[in-house]
């Protein structure tokens, strides 16, 4: 006789680890000490607020899916053939580190490049790398992909890396979300927003480059063209200016240059930005009406905006508006894009900063391509990439110009080991491939970016077969390259426990009984009433774009073109007569960047590879709904199907994504036609902003 015994479920506290500016506190469920149930987010964190993402409510799917690597492998046959053949741990780390050795006794300890990013946000699985490049002098690893451009237009203005509290988006009268789709990107963003809609009647407008769920829930929709932001703002602002709606009193005391400012804008009339955003000037001129009649607006400044190539510009014009009404004096006015200046971590046992080398190169990381085809300029003149790590990231799917990146990757003289938790694209083209695992299954220690939170991630379960965490991997891998660290003998909990003390934030004690740390500056600090971060406390109308304090070995693009004061900086990659489209590719909601496109659910909801694309446009080019259609440029091209689309303005097109290379009939994924020239000042990759043609796809 069967006897069914019922599951013994507990409830256990975590933190998404993913690339997200939420950060949300979870709570899981953990079934018989050994598999996860239902995720959700904890009603009791001021900003989480119960409210998760369905991505990650779904976890349970990612975590026990079938297709997880669970052992070492080694490549036999060709790169990108996708045949292996199973190794043990202590051989693929004695090759990987014989590979290294010998690489570094060619062409010294820089020819070996480690390569990461945000596939977690925790601070020592995804930081705690970086040790083992201090330690070994490799090549550096400067962090262009994602936020260069965005933190270093805020940054110009305010000097500091932070901004009003995410939280009082409920306390608003005006919510602006700029630049960002939250009902897809960010849920939480939306929770506060529509409380402040639901209790305080506020307004909320949304500016955007096509009609995504974001747009759809906004009482203002604003749409424009991509890479116009600069012009909007600095319509708004002229309008402000015009009908006496700025706060002279908090100019002249808070400010650099506002009467420099409100002659410039006077000519950058709704006229004027209509033409280039492609917006009505009703709109605009609505837009400038609610700003000017709700000075408790608050502006959330998203990323999108930023991936162009006058981003930066953007980000920084934009953020000027709440300046010119004053709106900073006020509990639900302000700004926000990030909160990555409250944290004043020691990184010392994670990164080893002390044995940082500034004469060691700093590499590109949105050039990959160019890296590794051996263009002398990405190489500073530097030895080839002969010998990669790569943890935390999949640019063979993720990287611009994919086709180059590609062609690095194929090189016979380049050893990969690649650290992974599926199959991905940048593992099918590795030498060594080795089981990494999840967040639910490692000790982990996270700070939001979009709050203000410190959380904890503890270990809930046992990782499948033979998997290991980034720190195991690079403490071992330290070990037999003969380099040696205290940071490199700690576990996981002894390093968070060391940093927390040695931040200023506690124990680990502490953390895990309080399970979040509320970080969030005094009300007077985050709205910088005691000044802006400069020498003079005033905010930057006219930045200095290269000398803003944002962490960077060089400065990138043509930063001595860029505009002394906020405006339309026309440096994007134009529409032409052979490419009459511009293409951005933005987010899918059911993925995020690489991550769950390996899930069947969030695979199901997407459906295919599409091309938004207006019927008339669409119409003009012979094209039907859901016809097979080739996308192109100089880059390259790729093949999807047409969904015919009105929220989109006309010549603009919108491949939502990332889905993987091999999702495409020809393996040529979206970031074929992107661009990996770097954005001024710092660097960044210009994700949205491409030029192409659109045709029928000829079978």
């Amino acid at each position: 006789m069967n006897i069914h015994h019922p599951a013994s479920v507990i409830v256990r506290a975590s933190a998404c680890p993913h690339d997200c500016p939420s950060t949300c506190a979870l709570e899981v469920e953990v079934i018989d000490g050994a598999r996860i149930g239902r995720v959700r987010g904890a009603d009791d964190n001021a900003y989480t607020a119960g409210v998760i993402c369905a991505k990650v409510a779904r976890y349970a799917d990612r975590i026990h899916h079938p297709d997880r690597l669970t052992t070492p492998l080694r490549r036999k046959g060709a790169k990108g053939e996708g045949a292996f053949e199973e190794i043990s741990w202590d051989d693929a780390l004695d090759i990987t580190a014989e590979q290294f050795l010998k690489a570094e006794a060619r062409y010294g300890s820089e020819t070996v490049w480690p390569y990461f990013y945000a596939g977690t946000m925790g601070l020592v699985m995804r930081d705690g790398i970086n040790r083992l490049r201090h330690a070994k002098k490799y090549s550096g690893f400067q962090t262009t992909i994602c936020v260069n451009p965005a933190w270093t237009g805020f940054i110009a203005g305010t000097g500091r890396l932070a901004g009003a509290d995410p939280r009082e988006m409920a306390k608003s009268d005006l919510v602006v979300i700029w630049g960002t789709n939250p009902v897809s990107t960010q849920v939480n963003v939306m929770t506060h927003a529509t409380r402040a809609r639901k209790e305080r009647g506020a307004k909320i407008v949304a500016i955007d480059i096509y009609m995504n769920g974001t747009m759809e829930q906004a009482d203002l929709p604003v749409l424009v063209k991509p890479g116009t932001d600069g012009a909007l703002a600095c319509a708004i602002m002229h309008c402000l200016f015009r009908d006496g709606a700025a706060d002279w009193d908090y100019l002249e005391r808070y400010s650099d240059a506002p009467r420099e400012l409100e002659a410039h804008v006077r000519s950058r009339t709704p006229q004027w930005a209509s033409a280039i955003t492609g917006c009505p000037v009703e709109t605009i001129e609505e837009f400038a009406r609610l700003v000017k009649e709700n000075k408790r607006a608050f502006f959330r400044l998203g990323y999108g905006f930023s991936r162009s190539r006058n981003g930066a510009v953007n980000m920084h014009a934009a953020s000027c508006i709440p300046v010119v009404t004053g709106a900073w004096q006020y509990e639900g006015g302000g700004a926000f894009h990030n909160n990555g200046a409250i944290y004043h971590w020691n990184k010392g046992m994670i990164e080893a900063p002390e044995l940082t080398d500034p004469s060691v190169r700093m590499l590109d990381q949105s050039r990959i391509g160019s890296i590794l085809t051996g263009e002398p300029d990405a190489l500073f003149g530097g030895p080839p990439v002969t010998a990669l790590l790569v943890q935390n990231t999949n640019p063979v799917s993720v990287a611009p110009d994919q086709n180059v990146v590609k062609r690095g990757f194929a090189r016979d003289d380049l050893f990969t080991c690649v650290h992974e938790q599926f199959m991905t694209e940048t593992a099918a083209m590795a030498d060594i491939v080795l089981p990494a695992t999840m967040f639910m299954e490692h000790d982990d220690v996270y700070q939001a970016g979009g709050s203000q939170y410190i959380l904890l991630g503890p270990k809930l379960v046992d990782a499948p077969g033979e998997c290991r965490s980034n720190h195991d991997v690079i403490c071992a891998l330290a070990k037999r390259l003969g380099v040696a660290h205290e940071g490199f003998a700690m576990t996981p909990r002894e390093i968070i426990d060391w940093t927390l003390k040695k931040s200023g934030w506690g124990d680990l004690e502490r953390l895990e009984r309080e399970r979040w740390i509320d970080c969030q500056p005094p009300f007077e600090k985050a709205h910088f009433l005691d000044g802006f971060k400069w020498p003079d406390g005033k905010f930057r109308f006219k930045p200095d774009w290269p000398t803003v304090p944002f962490k960077s070995p060089w400065t990138a693009g043509p930063v001595a073109q860029m505009p002394k004061l906020p405006d339309h900086w026309a440096v994007t990659e134009e529409a032409d007569a052979e490419h009459p489209f511009r293409l951005a590719t933005s987010p899918a909601r059911q993925f995020l960047n690489s991550t769950f496109n390996e899930t069947p659910v969030s695979v199901k909801r997407e459906g295919r590879p599409t091309l938004l694309m207006h019927p008339l446009d669409a119409a003009a080019c012979g094209i039907a709904d859901g016809d097979r259609i080739a996308v192109g440029n100089h880059r390259g091209t790729v093949k999807l199907h047409a969904k015919l689309f009105e929220g989109v303005r006309r010549s603009v097109v919108i491949a939502e994504s990332i889905w993987p290379n091999s999702a495409y009939e020809d393996g040529c994924g979206i970031n074929v036609l992107t661009g990996a020239d770097s954005i001024a000042p710092y660097g960044g990759a210009a994700f949205h902003d491409n030029k192409v043609w659109v045709r029928l796809s000829q079978a």
